[in-house]
Parts: C-alpha cells; sequence; structure tokens
C-alpha cells in the first residue's frame, strides 16, 4: 500500500489557497468516506455491485477534488469492476481503503 499520496498543493490550490476552506472541505470529505465506506461494506454484504459502484464513485471524485491519490486509485478499481457486475475487487481493497481512511484522519 502505498499510502494517501497527497497532493497537498493541488488541494490548497482547488481551495483558492485558502489553508482553513481546505481544512473544511478535508473534514467534509471523511464524514462523506465514511459514510460511503460503510455503504460499500454493506453492498458487498448484500451483493450490490450497483451500491459499490455509486459509494466508489463518490468517494473518487472528492478523493481526486482534494488531490489525494491513493484513495481515489482504490476507489477507482471499486468502481470499475463493481459497474460491471462484480464485486470481488471492493472485497479484495476493502481493507485498503479501511488503511487509508485511517491515515486520512491525521490529515
Amino acid at each position: 500500500m502505498a499510502g494517501l499520496r497527497w497532493n497537498k498543493d493541488f488541494a490548497l490550490e482547488q481551495a483558492a489557497d485558502d489553508t482553513d476552506l481546505l481544512q473544511e472541505l478535508i473534514e467534509i470529505f471523511k464524514d462523506s468516506c465514511a459514510n460511503d465506506f460503510n455503504l460499500i461494506k454493506a453492498g458487498i454484504v448484500k451483493q450490490d455491485a450497483e451500491q459499490i459502484s455509486s459509494a466508489a464513485h463518490s468517494i473518487k471524485g472528492a478523493a481526486a477534488s482534494l488531490g489525494i491519490e491513493g484513495i481515489k486509485d482504490v476507489v477507482l478499481e471499486m468502481e470499475k469492476d463493481s459497474r460491471a457486475g462484480g464485486i470481488e475487487v471492493a472485497k479484495k481493497l476493502l481493507p485498503d481503503l479501511e488503511i487509508l481512511l485511517a491515515e486520512l484522519k491525521n490529515l
């Protein structure tokens, strides 16, 4: 696992160089990720690829906008597989995503 791979300069640029705004956006991202992570876990249990895809897509977009490449890359793989009806990639990568979300708490 390569870690978060956070491009802080990119994220700060997205927040118009406002560090307070960036921190607020990161806090919102943390909350939404926790919810979407739970939706992915529930989707795996229910074998609901559409639910996994939707939650992974949500995380992917937010992570990309904040320059958090590690999370974006993991959920992109989940999203691609689940869009094709699969749940195996989500099952396999769920522990990696959980580790990354734990790392995210330190931002």
